[in-house]
């Protein structure tokens, strides 16, 4: 048979602090607020109290060492938190372990805990801007479906000219407390959810829920130099928040259409622009145009080669961090014309034999 001992894990000679250290640590592993609806938990964590009521009082601890029984004990007693009629330990004598339990040791008593303020959730909607717009920045309105306080009663959930009660099952409190013996569990009240206060006429609007959903037109702002991607936060403008938690935020995400002449990289963009083979071989000034209407000129140096980039300073897309522009990069490319006149044909023919490199010779060296 199981001594007390053994209920506890320690040795017949254990010491004091040994047994208190031991009841501890059994005591937190079987609480029952750690084992909700485990029957063999809660009676597990009734065997370890009464070891310890027996082991934890010299006196007692020496009756059952010489009888097997400690006599005149007159038991758990949930009332005044009490191991044992004559001894002496409280539920002060459980030292931290009130705060290993989050402060249930409340000595009976309820606490108002209504349910605590949840955020809203955010929102994410998508708008379309054109590639000129994107380096521009324009202001546009845009429709989102929230979620807000119901206009009919105001959020309350209570049918106009009447307001919501405190709740007749909690008090107002928003939880209700179960005793279990030493200690006393609350959960949230199941009338008022945990809110404090009931509706006795729901708002026929909303149905007592004090919401209502609809679509608002909100006024973005899309600064110059957005690329796709970019995500613009409206704070506050998104989901109501519960129980008095504050709204969401309102991300607005920019899809920006591609460009026929211009490729973005970063707040530098690139532009191709064709040259002639004179152009390229003698060197010319040819003109650029920028996705801000105006046109440009681009210095080309003789002997330039196909894929060149040539960089114009200062003339991409404005940096969103307000700090300038990027860049207008131009890629030299070299055409060649698919069918020539007499006279082109033959100032050819009188360059190719003037011509005295061998654009070849690498390959053979």
């Amino acid at each position: 048979m199981a001594t007390l001992y053994d209920t506890l894990g320690v040795k017949k000679g254990a010491s004091a602090d040994e047994i208190k250290k031991s009841y501890r640590k059994l005591a937190a592993k079987y609480h029952p607020d750690k084992n909700p609806g485990d029957a063999s938990a809660e009676e597990k964590f009734k065997e370890v109290q009464n070891a310890y009521d027996v082991l934890s009082d010299s006196e007692k601890r020496k009756q059952y060492d010489t009888f097997g029984s400690a006599n005149g004990r007159t038991g758990f007693d949930p009332r005044n938190y009490n191991f044992g009629g004559g001894g002496n330990f409280t539920i002060n004598d459980l030292g931290d372990l009130g705060d290993l339990f989050g402060g249930l040791f409340n000595r009976g008593g309820t606490r108002t805990q209504r349910r605590a303020p949840e955020r809203g959730a955010d929102i994410d909607v998508s708008v379309n801007v054109s590639f000129e717009d994107s380096l521009r920045g324009l202001e546009t309105k845009i429709p989102v479906e929230v979620t807000t306080a119901c206009r009919e009663c105001g959020g309350s959930g209570a049918e106009p000219g009447t307001a919501p009660v405190i709740c007749p099952e909690c008090n107002g409190r928003g939880v209700v407390s179960e005793s279990q013996g030493l200690f006393a569990l609350s959960q949230p009240c199941p009338r008022c959810r945990g809110n404090g206060t009931v509706v006795e006429k729901p708002c026929r609007k909303c149905g007592g829920s004090g919401r209502e959903r609809r679509t608002k037109r909100y006024t973005v702002k899309i600064p110059a130099g957005v690329k796709d991607g970019t995500r613009i936060r409206l704070k506050g403008k998104g989901e109501l928040g519960a129980n008095g938690g504050a709204p969401g935020d309102l991300n607005v995400i920019t899809h920006v259409a591609p460009s026929k002449l211009f490729d973005r990289r970063g707040a530098d963009l690139v532009i191709e622009v064709p040259v002639t083979y004179a152009e390229a071989a003698l060197g010319a000034t040819v003109e650029v145009p920028t996705p801000f209407g105006d046109r440009l000129s681009l210095k080309v140096k003789p002997g330039a080669q196909d894929g060149q980039l040539l960089r114009m300073r200062g003339h991409g897309a404005p940096k969103l961090d307000g700090k300038g522009r990027g860049d207008l990069l131009a890629r030299l490319r070299l055409t060649v014309p698919k069918k020539l006149s007499k006279k082109e044909r033959e100032a050819i023919e009188e360059l190719q034999k003037a011509q005295h490199d061998d654009p070849r010779r690498a390959l053979f060296s």
